[in-house]
């Protein structure tokens, strides 16, 4: 199990850079939002649209490139896909995505944690010794999901800040997992 996971990774890590830089576009949003609380939801929502729209494009190149040395790849390029259908939703129906906003960012970062928790238990399986860091975001990042969904009516402040931690905390999970994946790369070269 160990050396399918690890032969999967060894496939994957050319390719560590789009990790971090879907780190740090994460990051960025999120202290975005932390600076601009006040902006309007239209404004937030074109944000976010193309963020996603940008990141699904990533994820699908990410699969795509490692289509025939990564096993598995089939996950990247569901979870890619998944973010350009609901980046295309929200950017084509700016009124609408005002109102119901909260709801895809949740069920986004919902995803976007269960994808952290179910990497972290590969990277446990084969000894990396940060699974744990992987899992706690993981999981922080689901809790921000189910605070956002559990609350979509109170928008404000709150949506805003939740959207915010919630985008740093996926963030900082991916530019760890981008290290982590340049370590292995280089351990196998």
């Amino acid at each position: 199990m160990a050396t399918t996971i690890l032969s999967s990774a060894q496939s994957a890590v050319k390719n560590w850079w789009i990790s971090l830089l879907l780190g740090i576009l994460y990051i960025i949003a999120g202290v975005w939002v932390f600076q601009t609380p006040l902006a309007s939801y239209v404004s937030l929502s074109i944000v976010f649209s193309v963020f996603i729209i940008v990141s699904g494009i990533s994820q699908i190149a990410f699969s795509v490139s490692s289509s025939n040395e990564m096993e598995g790849w089939g996950w990247h390029l569901a979870g890619g896909i998944l973010d350009l259908i609901i980046g295309i939703l929200l950017i084509s129906h700016p009124l609408m995505t005002m109102a119901i906003l909260p709801f895809y960012i949740g069920f986004w970062l919902l995803f976007q944690g269960f994808m952290a928790i179910g990497l972290s238990f590969q990277f446990k399986s084969a000894d990396v010794p940060n699974w744990g860091w992987f899992l706690f975001l993981g999981i922080l990042t689901l809790l921000f999901a189910f605070l956002l969904l559990a609350n979509p009516i109170f928008a404000g402040l709150s949506i805003v800040y939740m959207t915010a931690m919630a985008c740093i905390t996926a963030g900082v999970f991916r530019i760890f997992l981008a290290f982590d994946l340049k370590k292995i790369k280089n351990k196998f070269s």
